[in-house]
């Protein structure tokens, strides 16, 4: 680590902790997409879906599990996502001296799609490895710009103006980084990545639905077997595994956020039988919905937002 990476990656940090003072929790900020958080203590894995987004460690280490297969991000390397794929996040390094911070910044597909057709990027050789995520390396001339845009929140009037330019910067660098072949494969319109985000975007609005996968498969224009796999490979979870973590996780924060029991949660959610939802939260969850929500709010738990336990 280079002393211009480190003092740009302490600036972060500085500026985080001044923002994120809830030993666990996340704080949004007055810039649109912008996310911090701040883990006082290691913590095992967590359920949560990951957006679209890049996620920078300014202090500590975390790692996320996909499909059994560990994603390891820390100051020197960031988590990019270019799908929303459910996940399991854990933090390894932190301590109330020193407590794991870092920021997420969901990324806008259409203004990456938008630097890619103006055609001005430098080719790159590499090929996406399939994955909907990915780690890479931060170097300062990525840091860099989020450090500008962190700085923006000590001029909240330059927000609106300047924060768009710095955020397109931010996909620029990450466009001619090594994870831009991950962005590339899921903007282009005719890759299979961009046919399965638009079954995922149909999938999260119609979560409660029934469907078949030969439906799904027809309305992104792919063959049965070549979706399939596809999903699979991008999202580590079949189709119908992705419909039903989205149907246990919503019917989650049914129950906490605004206390409806656990078979109304169920019908609300698409389930026809209380009995085998209650089956499935608790292979899900570890524990039956009731037992589950209550241990939540015992332990006076963050509420989730809408389909996200919390930020990874």
């Amino acid at each position: 680590m280079t002393a211009q990476h480190e003092s740009i990656v302490a600036t972060l940090a500085t500026t985080i902790r001044a923002y994120a003072t809830i030993a666990t929790g996340d704080v949004a900020t007055p810039i649109n997409g912008l996310t911090f958080f701040r883990r006082d203590l290691p913590s095992p894995p967590s359920i949560c879906m990951v957006e679209p987004s890049i996620v920078l460690v300014a202090q500590g280490e975390k790692r996320m599990w996909v499909g059994g297969e560990p994603y390891h991000y820390n100051t020197s390397r960031f988590l990019i996502t270019s799908l929303d794929v459910p996940a399991n996040s854990e933090v390894m390094d932190a301590s109330p001296d020193r407590p794991c911070l870092g920021l997420t910044l969901k990324i806008d597909l259409r203004a990456v799609a938008d630097l890619i057709a103006q055609g001005d990027l430098p080719p790159r050789r590499d090929r996406a490895n399939g994955t909907g995520l990915g780690i890479g390396e931060a170097t300062p001339s990525l840091l860099a710009p989020f450090s500008r845009l962190l700085a923006l929140l000590e001029e909240p009037e330059a927000i609106p103006t300047l924060a768009p330019l710095i955020q397109r910067e931010i996909y620029y660098r990450l466009l001619t980084s090594d994870q831009a072949s991950l962005l590339r494969q899921v903007v282009s319109i005719d890759g299979q990545s961009h046919r399965i985000a638009k079954a995922i975007d149909w999938l999260k609005l119609h979560y409660a639905e029934p469907f078949s996968v030969e439906e799904l498969a027809t309305r992104v224009q792919m063959s049965t077997p070549t979706f399939h796999h596809h999903f699979r490979h991008l999202t580590a979870m079949s189709p119908l595994q992705y419909q039903k973590w989205l149907r246990l996780n919503e019917a989650k924060r049914l129950m906490l956020n605004e206390h409806m029991d656990g078979a109304s949660a169920a019908f609300k959610v698409g389930y026809e039988s209380p009995s085998q939802f209650s089956r499935e939260y608790s292979r899900l969850f570890g524990a039956p919905p009731k037992r589950n929500i209550a241990a939540l709010r015992s332990m006076d738990s963050p509420s989730p937002t809408k389909r996200n336990s919390r930020a990874c």
